[in-house]
């Protein structure tokens, strides 16, 4: 089986996306320690967390799949360690995330409720 690219390239794959989901992490992390308290921003915040786990657990079957198939370990490794820290960490906080934005309404709800009485 000839690989899928060569190691130098599967270097560049690991660095840059390793990078790449590092950085989104820790903007979308600044993001909801910002804004859900604040119960702002709930769509584009959750929508990008989906979407950057929904692209974690796409790399993560793709390096499932090249191990199936007898692919290099430097062409399946940087696939699967990438596609589990985002599908893992960005994952598995987003009932973390909608539990924040729960809270910031359920205070404003509490907030509106004392106002009124």
């Amino acid at each position: 089986m000839t690989a899928w690219w060569t190691p130098e390239t599967s270097n560049m794959i690991g660095a840059f996306g390793g990078a790449g989901v590092g950085i989104l992490g820790g903007i979308l992390g600044t993001a909801i320690g910002v804004l859900a308290p604040k119960g702002i921003g709930r769509s584009v915040v959750l929508g990008m967390q989906m979407a950057v786990a929904g692209l974690g657990a796409g790399c993560l079957v793709t390096g499932i799949v090249a191990v199936v198939i007898g692919q290099p370990y430097t062409v399946w490794y940087p696939l699967v360690l990438i596609g589990f820290v985002a599908t893992a960490v960005l994952g598995g906080l987003i009932p973390v995330t909608r539990n924040a934005y729960r809270h910031a309404e359920q205070r404003k709800l509490d907030a509106q409720e004392m106002l009124r009485s």
